[in-house]
C-alpha cells in the first residue's frame, strides 16, 4: 500500500491490523446471524432464511487498498458468495496480494479473483449472467455509472461514496480535545478518506480558540516519506488528484476564503500537498459545496447552534458527523434526531468498526457493510412457510 499510493507505514500497518479483525470478527458471527429465524405466523412453520446470491463483484478505489476489499470481502465469503475483484489501477500489487491471502487461508480454488481490468470493461462483467449483485467504494460519479448499469442488469448494488463530512464544536466543548480529534479526522490517510472530517463548524465565540489552536496542531504535522515511521501527512496517491486538490482550494481562495496555513504546492518530487486550513468558508465555494480528498480543512463559523446544525446538514453528502460537546446527553440527541448522515459519533471522531454498520444516504450512497447488516446485504433473504 504504502510504495504503490503513498499510504504512511504506520497507517499501512494499522490498516492490516483492521484487515484482521473484520475477518477474525465474521468468522466468530457469521454463523449466526445467518442463522435460520422462526417466525410465529398461522403457518404449522413459517421461517426465514438467509442464503448467498452467488457471484458478487467489488469495484474498490486506491485510498484503502486493502480494508475497503476486506470490508467487503470477509461479510460476503461468509455468507457463502464468490467474489470478483476489479480494484484501482493503481493498487494492482495489493489486489493480487488480497486474492493471495485467501488462497493461502484456505478458501476454495477460484472463490476470491481479482480482475487486472479498466474502468471501461467494468459493464461488460455486470452485464455476465453469471455476477448477481454489485458492491462499489468511490466517487458519487462512479457510483450513479455502475449503479445505473446494475439497475439496467436487475442486480443488487450496494454503494458507498464519497462525504463531506461536517464536525460541529459547540461552545460547551472540550476544545484542546475536540482539535485534537478534528486534526486527526482530517489527515486520516493523508487527508484521502472517506469519512475524514472535512468542514469545521464552530460557534461564534469559540471559533477564534478553536481555530488558533486547530492552526497549530495541524502545523505540527510532519510531512515527508511514508515508509518513515514518523511521518504523518504522506504524498497524495497521483499528482493529477493532487493538482486537483489545489485547484478547489484556489477556487475557494479566489471566491473569498482565508488562508490561514499551506495551500501552496511544494517544489520537488512526489505528489505532497500540505496540510492546509481554510477559513471565512462559504457556501458556494468547493471548500463548502465539494468533498476536499486531501489534507485541506474547511473553517465555518457559526452564530449558534441551530445554525451549525443547518449548515453541516447543508450538503448532497451524508456518510458521517460529528458534534463536540460537555453535554453527553444532549449531543446523543443532536446525533441521533438532527443531523443528516449515515454514522454519527459524539465527542469523537467518526469510524469505521466491524460490529457497527457503516454506509451513507444522499450522493454518500446506499447500503450498509459491515455489523450484521452488512452480511444481509448479499443474500437472499428467504420465507418459507408451511401451512
Amino acid at each position: 500500500m504504502t510504495q504503490e499510493m503513498g499510504k504512511p507505514i504506520a497507517g499501512a500497518i494499522t490498516e492490516v491490523e483492521k484487515c484482521a479483525f473484520v475477518c477474525e470478527y465474521y468468522a466468530d458471527n457469521a454463523e449466526n446471524f445467518l442463522a435460520p429465524e422462526i417466525i410465529q405466523t398461522d403457518a404449522s412453520i413459517s421461517k426465514v432464511l438467509y442464503q448467498p446470491l452467488g457471484i458478487v463483484l467489488a469495484v474498490m478505489p486506491w485510498n484503502f487498498p486493502l480494508w475497503q476489499v476486506f470490508r467487503f470481502a470477509a461479510p460476503a465469503l461468509m455468507a457463502g458468495n464468490a467474489a470478483l475483484l476489479k480494484h484501482a489501477s493503481n493498487v494492482c500489487g495489493s489486489a493480487l496480494a488480497i486474492e493471495n491471502i485467501f488462497c493461502e487461508a484456505g478458501f476454495p480454488a477460484d472463490i476470491f479473483r481479482t480482475l487486472l481490468i479498466g474502468s471501461t470493461k467494468v459493464a461488460r462483467v455486470i452485464e455476465n449472467p453469471l455476477v448477481k449483485a454489485v458492491t462499489l467504494t468511490g466517487s458519487t460519479p462512479a457510483g450513479r455509472a455502475v449503479a445505473a448499469k446494475a439497475g439496467k442488469m436487475l442486480k443488487k448494488t450496494v454503494l458507498e461514496l464519497g462525504g463531506s463530512d461536517p464536525y460541529i464544536v459547540l461552545a460547551d466543548a472540550d476544545i484542546e480535545h475536540a482539535v485534537q480529534n478534528c486534526v486527526t479526522s482530517r489527515l486520516i490517510n493523508s487527508g484521502q478518506s472517506c469519512i475524514a472530517a472535512k468542514r469545521f463548524i464552530v460557534e461564534k465565540s469559540v471559533s477564534k480558540s478553536f481555530t488558533e489552536k486547530f492552526v497549530a496542531n495541524m502545523k505540527s504535522k510532519r510531512c515527508g516519506d511514508p515508509l518513515d515511521e514518523t511521518t504523518e501527512i504522506g504524498p497524495q496517491a497521483r499528482k493529477d488528484l493532487r493538482d486537483d486538490l489545489h485547484k478547489q482550494v484556489q477556487s475557494s481562495l479566489d471566491k473569498g476564503a482565508r488562508l490561514l496555513l499551506g495551500g501552496k504546492v511544494p517544489e520537488g518530487p512526489g505528489a505532497y500537498y500540505p496540510a492546509t486550513v481554510l477559513a471565512d468558508v462559504v457556501p458556494g465555494m468547493p471548500a463548502y459545496d465539494e468533498e476536499l480528498f486531501g489534507p485541506v480543512a474547511a473553517i465555518i463559523t457559526a452564530e449558534d447552534e441551530d445554525e451549525a446544525i443547518r449548515i453541516a446538514n447543508d450538503t448532497v453528502f451524508g456518510l458521517g458527523a460529528a458534534v463536540f460537546t460537555a453535554n453527553h446527553k444532549h449531543g446523543e440527541k443532536i446525533a441521533s434526531e438532527q443531523l443528516n448522515a449515515g454514522a454519527c459519533f459524539v465527542n469523537c471522531l467518526v469510524k469505521s468498526d466491524p460490529r457497527l454498520p457503516f454506509g451513507g444516504i444522499g450522493d454518500s450512497g446506499y447500503g450498509r457493510e459491515l455489523g450484521h447488516h452488512g452480511i444481509k446485504e448479499f443474500v437472499n433473504i428467504k420465507t418459507v412457510y408451511v401451512a
